[in-house]
């Protein structure tokens, strides 16, 4: 697979499909993306550790407006297990006993008629440019072990994708590639989310 296929194909599982329908399918332009600098990941050192972190097992799914994707899951699910493990607010998971986390992220559109406008691209042949923004939902439901209640925590984050002759919006970081710009994503809102999980006293 050559380098553009892969983009395209990482491309593919991450955006929502009107962004695709108007980004790759019609176009066939360059597309830069933008992880939005509001988010920002809270470093390790900075999280609250428990005194004894629990035995606990991850779940990590990615979902495209609220249904399962199994290819992005599949993406970023190392990066994000791995993630969770260097937190150290979580031991790993015991034969019995053990705590349960689930993480998952939600990919939502939050540019209005984003395929109208990728379609006026698409037809000027990239000299009318246009840009997008996915909203990226991070919920982490953490079930102590042996309790009936989760404690959950959300946080939020975007990537901007530009289409033709077009400026990224302000707030956009600089530009990546398709694999580093979605595994920074996940890993700045997932930082977020747990550490709003390790503030709260019920975690403890």
């Amino acid at each position: 697979m050559t380098d553009s296929n892969r983009r395209s194909s990482i491309l593919r599982a991450f955006l929502v499909p009107a962004v695709l329908a108007a980004s790759l399918l019609t176009t066939g332009c360059a597309t830069g993306l933008y992880v939005d600098t509001a988010t920002k990941e809270v470093p390790v050192a900075e999280l609250k550790k428990p005194v004894q972190p629990k035995p606990t097992n991850v779940v990590f799914e990615f979902q495209t407006k609220g249904a399962p994707n199994a290819t992005a899951t599949k993406h970023l699910q190392d990066g994000v297990v791995s993630y969770v493990a260097q937190t150290g607010l979580f031991a790993p998971p015991a034969a019995v006993g053990s705590s349960m986390l689930n993480i998952t992220i939600n990919n939502i559109p939050l540019t209005d008629d984003a395929a109208s406008k990728g379609f006026v691209t698409g037809l000027t042949f990239g000299l009318a440019g246009s840009a997008v923004t996915d909203g990226y939902v991070c919920t982490v439901s953490y079930l102590p072990a042996g309790q009936g209640v989760a404690i959950v925590k959300t946080a939020r984050h975007a990537v901007h994708a530009t289409i033709g002759n077009a400026s990224p919006p302000p707030g956009a970081g600089k530009p990546l590639e398709a694999a580093v710009a979605y595994n920074t994503m996940a890993r700045e809102v997932v930082s977020n989310a747990l550490r709003d999980l390790a503030l709260d006293p019920a975690f403890n």
